[in-house]
């Protein structure tokens, strides 16, 4: 983990020497982290809408062999292989992407211990006065408020429709929750890094991530018209 947290550390650095800006160097590379890992989210989407479009057929045959498990999976599988899905595929993304966004979280939390600054006294420096925030390395009441407001937005945003009350709906306000008392808790560096991070992916979300659905529906739909998938 020390290994991408001393190359993520040394990308933030880089960027800072260019713009001079503590607080735009993290916005920058908020937006730099993201856009890489823009293959992946879209990967992920696409595998999710594969896995909710057959979801249908796969109730069925769990109704229809609930009292026989083996040939229930068997049917299941078969399923799988027919769509092309690979029911792993979808959290191998989220896999890859952890390591990274913790990394992230010990680089903006610890700045110094990775590089981005040479001591203490030149992160002290750099910290000061980026917009209303007086200090990148304390908590900004501000921020934790922007921070649990967008990441309300995001999770309402993205939580599909069918699945919008009960416990999924319960934890967009866990989610929120937490944000809220780490942006009172942790450096305000690390909670801009939070809320750029959500207003990119709600920005993604209307931007890359709906029109693209909208494209594999659209295929979807196209395939069960053809004649000679129907039987």
């Amino acid at each position: 983990m020390n290994i991408i947290s001393n190359a993520l550390g040394h990308v933030l650095r880089i960027i800072f020497e260019l713009v001079q800006n503590y607080g735009l160097s993290i916005i920058l590379f908020t937006i730099v982290v993201k856009v890489l890992l823009l293959p992946l989210t879209i990967k992920q989407t696409k595998s999710t809408k594969a896995m909710q479009d057959i979801q249908p057929k796969i109730k069925e045959i769990q109704t229809k062999y609930k009292d026989k498990p083996e040939k229930q999976q068997q049917e299941i599988m078969k399923i799988y292989t027919e769509a092309k899905i690979n029911p792993l595929a979808g959290c191998l993304p989220l896999l890859i992407q952890m390591p990274i966004l913790i990394a992230l979280f010990s680089v903006l939390r610890e700045p110094v211990t990775y590089g981005v600054f040479v001591d203490q006294e030149q992160l002290a420096t750099a910290a000061q006065g980026f917009l209303w925030v007086q200090d990148l390395t304390k908590p900004d009441v501000i921020l934790a408020i922007l921070s649990g407001a967008t990441t309300f937005l995001m999770q309402t945003l993205m939580m599909p429709k069918d699945q919008q009350q009960g416990s999924m709906k319960m934890m967009t306000y866990v989610m929120t929750a937490m944000m809220l008392f780490w942006g009172f808790t942790f450096p305000a560096g690390l909670t801009l890094y939070w809320t750029i991070g959500n207003v990119f992916a709600i920005a993604q979300h209307y931007l890359i991530m709906n029109p693209l659905r909208a494209k594999l529906a659209v295929s979807k739909e196209e395939v069960d018209e053809n004649p000679r998938n129907k039987k």
